[in-house]
């Protein structure tokens, strides 16, 4: 069941290494635009300092979680499983404080937040059957 964990904690990696890309490099685009909700382009450069800091937080989370599964893999399974978990674990935090904030955005949290519930439930089953 770890590695089950693991695979999701890396897809939700993934995932937040792609809106980190949105968000930080992409962010003035139309397509971006459309996918957070940020009707015009003078819109988009006047929060795109914030989003550009926001998304390097959604790269850093990924890295966290990331460095976790390598350790794991290499052997350093106590320090690996507990970057995995703090990494996951603050994606969830970051879902929850979306939705709990603004209800309308419960689609967009469930996108991000998802993964990171299914990886830290996964591992802590994989932890606890160890």
């Amino acid at each position: 069941m770890l590695i089950v964990g693991l695979v999701l904690a890396a897809a939700a990696a993934a995932f937040h290494v792609f809106i980190f890309a949105l968000e930080s490099l992409r962010w003035t685009e139309p397509e971006t635009r459309k996918i957070f909700g940020v009707a015009s382009e003078a819109d988009a450069v006047t929060m795109k300092q914030l989003a550009f800091n926001q998304g390097f937080y959604n790269l850093f989370l990924a890295l966290t979680t990331l460095l976790g599964i390598g350790l794991v893999i290499v052997g350093a399974a106590t320090v690996g499983v507990t970057l995995v978990l703090a990494g996951t674990g603050m994606m969830l935090a970051a879902a929850l404080v979306l939705v709990l904030s603004d209800r309308s955005k419960a689609r967009a949290a469930a996108m991000q937040g998802t993964l990171p519930l299914l990886a830290v439930l996964a591992t802590a089953v994989g932890l606890a059957l160890g």
